[in-house]
């Protein structure tokens, strides 16, 4: 098996384009990939192209990338459209270093991207509320009724989103496994809204204490505004080839793939987190990268709401089971912390564009490697993890894909 690399990355600002289209915002990013990598598109050699609901807003079911790559002069190349909910462009990333490290590409473009602001306020919402989405958020209400930290008196809410009372049933899992509170949530949010102020392509860069994530509207207690995670447009791209043909390209900043696995999720009982399908995958990839969690320098994990960066965390071992809350109070998963979490701002600041959300985090990680993160880098950066997970099915993420990077 050969070694994969991450020679080039590119990415648009996240946040609102009404102005343009999913093909605009592919074109962007992709652009920015290749001017990173220096490979001219004629180079490319196959493209996977990572999108969730562009079919549905746009019209376009059939070869949506084609139609967006082939007027940068990407043509006559193998390629592949990826669809794995949020986790489309993490999968697309994984499918792309397979193909280099079995010999059957040399340069592989991956590009995710989402378009999900509309003037057409009832189609927008319309893509959250899914009806298997819904069956199964409403099953795991169900599953987990009895399990519960009840809801405090005045945290009643009428939120018509069932999968938002479904991740607020996570966090009052939680609460009721850990002891964990509301205020460490909350401690979570306000880190990465703090981290986002230095990102210049976050959709929110506006700090706020842990007072103000509490003090927001409630969503689904415990979760309020500021702990979930925006609607957002957005693309980004990478660009992955076998570290001897990227040695055509001195100039460019090569970052190594340690680890690049995913998994489906199973049954299992709501709250036996050994058996989490991120704790399972993120062992394997930590045994495939010969790393553990003690040596990572950087993470980026995905959190729709909070309480899922403290789940994610605490299942890639960087926090005990339990302490992710704890951890955040104490500084541990901020910028200059023990282990630095979503120092990007995460989803719930930097934005979640479907499609462009596990690319978004593989362009956070490459940056910081190579030390280009400005005033949010985290120093001495050598190993990064990402977890990115996609759907909603039993009592888990449907998927999990996690990857690990070096520089």
């Amino acid at each position: 098996m050969r070694d994969a690399v991450i020679l080039g990355v590119g990415m648009t600002p996240f946040g609102r384009h009404l102005d343009k289209s999913h093909e605009q915002l592919t074109q962007w990013a992709v652009r920015d990939a290749l001017a990173d990598s220096g490979v001219p598109p004629g180079e490319i050699d196959m493209a996977v192209y990572a999108n969730v609901i562009q079919g549905f807003f746009a019209g376009e079911m059939s070869i949506p990338g084609e139609y967006a790559l082939r007027p940068l002069g990407i043509s006559g190349v193998r390629g592949f459209h990826v669809e794995a909910a949020c986790a489309s462009s993490t999968v697309g990333l994984h499918v792309a270093v397979d193909y280099v490290r079995a010999g059957l590409a040399d340069c592989v473009l991956v590009v995710g991207v989402e378009k999900l602001y509309s003037d057409d306020r009832a189609k927008k919402f319309a893509v959250f509320q899914q009806p298997r989405d819904i069956v199964e958020a409403e099953a795991y209400l169900a599953k987990t009724a009895g399990l519960l930290a009840p809801v405090p008196p005045g945290g009643e809410s009428d939120s018509p989103n069932v999968l938002m009372q479904a991740y607020a049933a996570q966090a009052r899992l939680h609460i009721a496994t850990y002891g964990s509170t509301q205020r460490q949530i909350a401690a979570v949010a306000a880190k990465d809204h703090g981290h986002s102020v230095h990102n210049p392509l976050s959709q929110y860069r506006k700090p706020m204490s842990v007072d103000e994530v509490l003090a927001a509207p409630t969503v689904a207690w415990p979760l309020t505004n500021p702990m979930c995670a925006p609607i957002s447009d957005g693309a980004a791209a990478a660009i992955v080839c076998s570290a001897d043909w990227a040695r055509r390209f001195p100039d460019a900043r090569a970052v190594r793939v340690l680890a690049a696995e995913s998994q489906t999720g199973s049954e299992r009982a709501p709250d036996d987190y050994a058996r989490h399908v991120t704790r399972i995958v993120g062992a394997r990839a930590y045994e495939k990268a010969s790393v553990g969690p003690k040596d990572i320098d950087i993470a980026e994990v995905h959190d729709a709401s909070s309480i899922g960066e403290m789940i994610q965390t605490e299942a890639l071992g960087l926090c005990a089971p339990g302490e992710a809350g704890i951890a955040a109070e104490r500084g541990d998963t901020a910028l200059g912390g023990r282990i630095p979490v979503n120092v990007s701002g995460g989803l719930v600041s930097k934005g979640h564009p479907l499609g462009a959300t596990g690319l978004g985090q593989i362009f956070e990680l490459v940056t910081h490697l190579r030390g280009d993160a400005g005033a949010r880098q985290v120093e001495g950066a050598r190993i990064a993890i990402a977890e990115n997970s996609g759907g909603f099915y039993g009592v888990e993420d449907g998927m999990s894909a996690v990857t690990i990077l070096a520089r």
